[in-house]
């Protein structure tokens, strides 16, 4: 179950910060994002066209902003349609501004 900013305590908070900037450590999937912020969404085999890395490299990429919930799959078989989690990056926005505060 996904929460609300709101309902984010302290200890919570820091642990998704440090979450998100673990996501964010690779210049690659800070490019990613950028991509995807623009696109709305695409498919794992747009990106290999985009940047030039194998696909197996974009792959692991994105299971890393997956699981740090910056973006989200759908499975279209046989592909995965990526896009921003939009949810959780209003949070993680959030969560940086305050800590550059």
């Amino acid at each position: 179950m996904k929460r609300s900013l709101e309902q984010i305590d302290y200890k919570e908070g820091t642990e998704a910060l440090a979450i998100f900037a673990k996501a964010l450590s690779h210049p690659t999937r800070i490019a990613i994002l950028k991509h995807l912020d623009k696109q709305s969404c695409c498919y794992t085999g747009d990106l290999v066209h985009v940047f030039p890395l194998a696909q197996s490299t974009i792959s692991q990429h994105l299971k890393e902003l997956k699981n740090a919930g910056l973006i989200q799959g759908e499975l279209n078989p046989p592909k995965i349609k990526y896009c921003i989690d939009q949810e959780n990056w209003k949070i993680a926005k959030t969560l940086f501004q305050q800590f550059f505060d």
